[in-house]
Formats: C-alpha cells, structure tokens, sequence
C-alpha cells in the first residue's frame, strides 16, 4: 500500500467514527458515566422519566441502506427537512431501542427495577469510616477533653482502618502542597506515627497533651467496631481481633506474635517445633487467622469494592434455543429537548447560537446512534460466538470451543478490530456463570496444532493438581510435563500464569503436612 493511499484510508476516520469505536469498547459501567457526563455538559440532552403514560411502544424500523446516511447535516444552509429530522429525533429517540429493551424501559418490569435498586445501592454509601467511628462515641463515657482527643485519633485512621498519617517526604504529597490543591484520589504515601509526634500534632490544633492520654485514646479507638480498627501493623490489627472465644486462643495469638510469616509458606513443621502443638491443631488455627480482616476499613471504601456486571445476558427459552439479552436498561434514557429544536429553528436566534445549538445536536446525535451501534453490534458478535459454545453452556467449562476473531468478524462481517473491541472488557452472563467474552478465545494448542480454549486448558489443570499426592505436590515444572503428556504443549511461564489467574497457590503452599 502506497503513503497516498494509507494517508486517505486515515483522513476517512471522521470524529464520529472514532466515537463509535470508543463506545463500542466501553464496559456498560463506563458507557453509563460517559452517557451521565453528556447529560451534565450538554444541554440539549434531556432525561426522559420512565412512566408507563409518556411513551407509547413503537416497533423499531430494520436498519437499512449505508449507516453514514444517518449523519446529521448541520451546514448553516441547511433546509427544512434537517430541522423535521430533528423533530422525530426529539420525539421518536425510543424507537432506536428494539422492542424487548423498550417494554422493560416502559413497563417498568420488576426485573429492570431491582437491577437500577442495585446500581444505586452500590453506588452510594451512607458513611464513611471516620463518620462510622465518630457515630459510636456517643455510646461511651467520656468528658469533653477526652472526646476531643479521640476524634482527633480517628482522623489519622486511614480507608484501611489501621492508625497512620501522611508521609511528607512523599514526592505525591510535595507536588500536591506545589499545587495547592488537595487530592484524595491521589496516592500519597503513610506511615505509622509514634505517640509523641501524635501529641504534638494535637497540641498544635488543640491544647497541650501527654502521650499517655493519647495511648488511651488509641485503645478508646481500638474497642470500636469494626474489630481491628486503629491498629498500628498487621500483627496488631489480628490480634485486636482475638476475643477470649476464639478457638485455640493461645495458640492463635502466638502464632500471630511469632509466625506470621510462616503462614503463607505453609511452614507447618516450623510452627509445629517452635509451639508444641500438633499439625492438625495449627491447620485449625491457622482456619481461625484466616478468617480475620487484615484491612476492617475496607468495607466503608467504595472505590476498593470489586464487582462485575455483565453487559449481556444468555439464557435457554422454552424451546431449547439459547436467546441473547443486552442488559443496559438501567442507563439513562436521554432525548434532544424540543426546546433548543424550536430555538435553532427561531429567526431570533443568534448565529453564534445557532452554531452552538448546531455543535451540540450533534455531539447528542452521534452519542445516541454511536450507543445503538453499540448494541447492534455486542448482539451480533455475542450471538456469533454462542453459536458456537452450546457445548460449553449444556456440559460445561472444558467444552469450551476456542475460536478465532477473525472467525466471528467473517461470519458477524465486520473487520476484526470490531470484534476485538466489542468483546474487550465485556461480560456476559450465562448459565454457566458470568465471564469475559475473551474467555471464548483460543489459549492453547494440542499436539497436533489445534487451537485450545483458556477454560479447557484450566480445566485440564485443575484435573492434574486437584489428583496429585497432596503431601508430595507438583511443582511447576511437573505441571508442565503432565501437560504434554496429555497432549497439551505449554511452557513452565504459562503454566504459572494460568495457576495464578486461578488462584491455585504454588506446590509449596499446596503441601499438606500431616502427623
């Protein structure tokens, strides 16, 4: 291909289809704060309230002829048949949504309104974790003096709940006092403070302290729900956590104080000399440590909270026939205000006006017609790729077909960046589960060069570890040997990556002692 040819194959990327590319790859989560963005910086974009009365159902017209005539004209010559096709975008925005999307959308069907009840739920959180703790001081005894220095201890808890301030040799905190600014979703660096830096810290805000009152403010703070709140360091966040009903009380305790570096090597044996307590006794103990939070702050930060929600749904009607649902009724549902069509069309109106009216209408436009080719294309490539996984959905996970991108662009017929764009980062619910749609992508091949799905070769390696002698694990090594035994080539480095996206610990870990 010459430069002349590859510089006019460039310049045919227009603004609007680099925008539907960028919606096409978008999680729903993202394409939800893009859509609540649009809303609050484009005025032309209105909210429409989902009520049974304000729509009426209209069947949605098949997509015909080339998908560029669809373009808004927006030419300050433009003619009366621009502003009629703004009209019925104002006014029939609905019809772009198939019919199944509209009836949850206009119904209100009791399945659309829990999943928004659980968008909302997840999106907000009454209280924070100092307001969690500051709540609870109304409960306890305590003068004005001593309630002053425990709210001030409570304000050096950091989101994992453990007792720390910031660290201000961190370049992060520096650049942040150069720009004047402060940033909580900045990372900046903490570390744990000693009791006289805390009370002095404090005599600067407040008045002289010793750091006897302070250490018992800190111990105030420590009998705080959540347990483990206020500690200093791991091991002291543990043991806060241990009551006198804990199992094997002693024993924990010490193994906390002595050994908690051991737990995670599985050095069972070590324990066993140091302590005098049997392996059986130390397996049960260590079940009791691993039960407690190493970060009791955790559950008030909403950032850190990790979720899936899938973009589609796959699901088995009544005939046997596997049937494929988009699951984005919760978005916003956003229309061109009539308003600002009326004002465009206005003689009055200032070309200045006209222009940013013009501008905006667009922006809108695209955004609506760059989202329903959005969900034109998930169905087609997603009903593609389940064509081809019935196995998968009837047997299970090692019946995974692997497929080819270049396969479901040809037979989808779309280019496959299409296709690799519109399974990135997207999750679909099915019987078996919810997965990325990558996952149906090859990630191996046999002996005789035949592509291998991720799940079959997991599940192959999942069948090995899980019939191995327990006391004698394999290594990774030995992994890799039982693998081409079977017929499955793979190297020792993808043997270790598919262990460790599987959370399957290391032969080490997986040792079981017994006496």
């Amino acid at each position: 291909m010459s430069l002349g040819q590859s510089m006019r194959q460039e310049q045919k990327l227009s603004p609007r289809m680099y925008q539907s590319m960028e919606v096409l790859q978008m999680p729903i989560m993202d394409l939800n704060e893009r859509l609540n963005q649009e809303l609050e910086e484009n005025p032309v974009l209105e909210l429409a309230e989902p009520t049974v009365d304000e729509f009426d159902p209209i069947e949605p017209e098949e997509p015909t002829g080339d998908p560029g005539a669809k373009e808004l004209v927006v030419d300050a010559e433009s003619g009366e048949t621009d502003f009629d096709r703004l009209d019925a975008l104002s006014r029939d925005w609905d019809d772009v949504f198939d019919e199944e999307h509209r009836r949850s959308r206009n119904g209100i069907d009791e399945e659309g309104d829990r999943k928004h009840d659980a968008m909302q739920n997840m999106a907000s959180r009454p209280e924070s974790l100092q307001d969690y703790l500051n709540d609870q001081l109304s409960y306890l005894d305590l003068d004005d003096r001593q309630s002053r220095i425990v709210k001030f201890i409570i304000t050096n808890i950091d989101e994992s709940g453990f007792l720390s301030v910031i660290d201000e040799s961190d370049p992060e905190y520096l650049k942040m006092l150069g720009d004047r600014q402060y940033e909580p979703e900045r990372a900046v660096r903490r570390r744990v403070p000693s009791l006289e830096e805390l009370a002095g810290n404090f005599c600067q805000l407040d008045e002289e302290v010793t750091t006897d009152e302070i250490e018992e403010a800190l111990f105030t703070v420590q009998q705080l729900d959540p347990p483990g709140v206020g500690a200093r360091d791991l091991r002291e966040c543990l043991l806060l956590q241990v009551t006198a009903d804990t199992p094997h009380r002693d024993l924990v305790r010490r193994m906390i104080e002595d050994h908690l570096g051991d737990i995670p090597h599985n050095r069972l044996p070590a324990i066993e000399r140091a302590t005098g307590a049997s392996i059986p006794v130390i397996k049960e103990a260590i079940e009791v440590i691993r039960r407690l939070n190493p970060k009791p702050g955790a559950t008030f930060a909403p950032d850190n909270i990790p979720y899936v929600v899938p973009d589609l749904e796959v699901t088995r009607d009544d005939n046997g026939e596997y049937q494929i649902k988009l699951l984005d009724d919760w978005l916003p549902n956003v229309y061109i205000s009539p308003r600002y069509i009326e004002l465009l069309k206005d003689k009055d109106t200032t070309p200045e006006m006209k222009e940013y009216l013009r501008k905006k209408i667009q922006s809108a436009t695209w955004l609506q017609e760059s989202i329903e080719q959005r969900r034109n294309t998930l169905q087609k490539v997603t009903r593609a790729i389940i064509e081809h996984q019935k196995a998968f959905l009837e047997k299970g996970p090692e019946y995974v077909q692997p497929l080819k991108m270049q396969q479901i662009a040809d037979q989808v017929g779309v280019h496959v960046t299409t296709v690799s764009r519109a399974v990135d980062d997207k999750w679909v619910q099915t019987p078996r589960g919810i997965m990325p749609l990558k996952r149906f992508f090859g990630g191996g091949k046999t002996v005789g060069g035949e592509e291998v799905a991720y799940e079959v070769m997991k599940q192959k390696l999942l069948e090995i570890i899980g019939a191995e002698d327990k006391s004698n694990p394999l290594s990774d090594e030995d992994l890799v040997d039982r693998m081409n035994e079977l017929g499955y080539p793979v190297k020792r480095r993808t043997i270790t990556k598919y262990r460790q996206i599987a959370n399957i610990p290391s032969s080490r870990e997986r040792k079981e002692w017994a006496k």
